[in-house]
């Protein structure tokens, strides 16, 4: 009789344990989050207690990976993305960021056409892209997050976000979810007349790059513009303007971050207004 009662104890206490592909969802969060708006660094817990504590709205980023002239990586948009799409959540205050989309049509693949032209650069089809994006919205509105909003660091990425919004928009009506894409982020005009505003004034090289762009991308990380090694060539300067020194430079990149998501979260804000008063 023993013999045939073990085998039975142990499956009965393998199947009391619980599984770990599906715990408790209300239970208790065992340790102290972190301070962090970055969807991706948090744990399942800390989303549910931030959604619990009112942050709804999430920034959904779309960035790119092309060819960026000879001194900058290819990730440029994700590279600026990190150090924009953190200032824009932290002032709106209740907000979140979901990971940075990556990958964005770029050119047609087969014929090659531009950006595909050159190595480096990874592309998607537009219909890729569009059912990219809106996988990742209908899942951060399953969750529960109520305000969703679309940015991209990169003119290619614009049009797929404007359609995504608007079919959701339409799926979503009725309810109190809501998806704007943001235009006025990627700005890249008034960028310059802020720059100017700060005695940056500079020409073009003709190259895929500009002192707005590496600036930015140096508040993330200075490799990003391979500043050693053009230091080390004597070409730490960009369309006639000078890099160094480099703490000057990344202070004005500081700046040109909260300009941009100053000027994104005003438009935020207007969307938010205008949305209400369609309620009325």
């Amino acid at each position: 009789m023993r013999y045939i009662l073990l085998p039975l104890l142990a499956a009965g206490l393998a199947f009391a344990q619980p599984n770990p592909m599906t715990p408790n969802p209300n239970g208790p969060r065992p340790i102290d989050g972190i301070d962090t708006v970055w969807l991706e660094e948090m744990t399942w817990m800390e989303v549910r207690d931030a959604l619990k504590a009112g942050k709804r709205s999430i920034l959904i980023p779309t960035g790119g990976v092309e060819q960026n002239g000879p001194y900058l990586a290819a990730g440029k948009h994700n590279y600026i993305l990190r150090a924009t799409a953190a200032a824009i959540a932290r002032k709106l205050g209740n907000c979140l960021v979901a990971p940075i989309v990556p990958f964005v049509p770029e050119g047609n693949i087969q014929p090659p056409s531009s950006h595909m032209l050159y190595p480096s650069t990874i592309s998607l089809r537009e219909e890729t892209y569009r059912a990219l994006l809106t996988d990742i919205a209908e899942s951060l509105h399953q969750h529960g997050f109520t305000e969703i909003l679309l940015i991209g660091d990169s003119g290619g990425n614009v049009k797929g976000m404007v359609d995504v919004a608007a079919k959701l928009s339409k799926a979503w009506a009725g309810t109190a979810a809501r998806i704007y894409h943001i235009p006025e982020y990627y700005d890249y005009a008034d960028v310059k007349k802020f720059l100017e505003s700060q005695g940056i004034r500079e020409g073009n090289e003709g190259i895929h790059d500009d002192y707005a762009i590496t600036s930015q991308m140096m508040v993330t990380d200075p490799a990003t513009v391979r500043m050693q090694q053009r230091i080390a060539k004597g070409k730490f300067t960009i369309n006639g303007v000078a890099l160094a020194p480099a703490a000057q430079t990344i202070a004005i990149g500081k700046r040109v971050v909260e300009y941009r998501a100053d000027q994104t979260v005003k438009a935020i804000w207007k969307r938010r207004v205008e949305s209400s008063s369609l309620k009325r």
